[in-house]
């Protein structure tokens, strides 16, 4: 399948440990910038509670779901132990601040 980088937006428009939501047709995706300026892309739907992530605390490259504290890794979706379940991530491009999500290969969220 071919990779269709979209862009979406520039890094320095979000917050260091902050995040943005982009809408797309597969669902609201959350697009976070930690403090090391690493740029990640998840569905933006805790798979607990449904909470949103994007408005949740970002320490490393970890987000807290700000509904119940569930703390997912940025870079893979998985869920950090002891708690489990995961969430799409989306691949990321960062080129001269431009931030680029790829759709391609990924399913509507559910």
């Amino acid at each position: 399948m071919k990779t269709e980088w979209i862009e979406i937006g520039r890094a320095e428009d979000i917050p260091r440990q902050g995040a943005r939501v982009v809408k797309t047709d597969k669902g609201d995706i959350a697009v976070f910038r930690t403090a090391e300026d690493e740029i990640y892309a998840i569905r933006n739907c805790c798979p607990h509670k449904g909470g949103p992530l994007s408005e949740g605390i970002v320490y490393g490259a970890t987000v807290a779901c700000p509904l119940h504290n569930l703390s997912l890794d940025l870079k893979t979706g998985q869920a950090v132990a002891p708690d489990d379940g995961c969430v799409t991530t989306y691949p990321v491009l960062l080129e001269g601040g431009l931030i680029y999500l790829d759709f391609s290969s990924r399913e509507p969220a559910a």
